[in-house]
């Protein structure tokens, strides 16, 4: 269980993470530093980079994600820091399931699943666990949140 952090530093770390500039710089970063240098290693968090296929451009996406071990597979969430919309990554993981993930040095395939019911309140729990602000960012907004398991390819 991870260390509970004010309102306020989620709500900061989420500003900061969701930015425009810091998800571009964030995985040539994660790359020049093998994933050693990223702001959620800081406290305890995964992190990762998943690289898709985007929905409308049919482009490579980098996107850096806080993710949660679940056995063989990675758990990433969809709450665009408690913002109204949702990150454009789900729609791009909903579109294109096949992706890669960069977990420090290693590539490797995955193919993405939204999960619902019961396994996605046990994977919610276990994500806010690690990381106290989903359960702010969940406050914030009346959307429902996806949660994605990205399994072995």
């Amino acid at each position: 269980m991870a260390k509970r952090l004010p309102d306020a530093a989620y709500r900061l770390i989420g500003a900061v993470g969701t930015s425009r500039l810091i998800t571009r710089l964030h995985p040539h970063v994660y790359r020049l530093t093998g994933g050693r240098w990223f702001v959620g290693s800081n406290f305890g968090v995964l992190n990762i980079i998943v690289v898709m296929t985007g929905a409308k451009s049919g482009k490579e996406r980098q996107v850096p994600l806080y993710a949660f071990r679940d056995g063989e597979r990675l758990v990433v969430i969809g709450s665009n820091a408690g913002s109204d919309r949702e990150p454009a990554w789900v729609a791009n993981l909903r579109a294109n399931p096949a992706a890669h993930v960069l977990d420090g040095p290693r590539r490797r395939a995955v193919q993405a699943r939204e999960t619902e019911g019961d396994e996605r309140a046990r994977l919610w729990g276990l994500a806010a666990a690690g990381y106290p602000g989903y359960e702010l960012y969940a406050r914030q907004t009346s959307r429902h949140i996806p949660v994605f398991a990205l399994e072995p390819a």
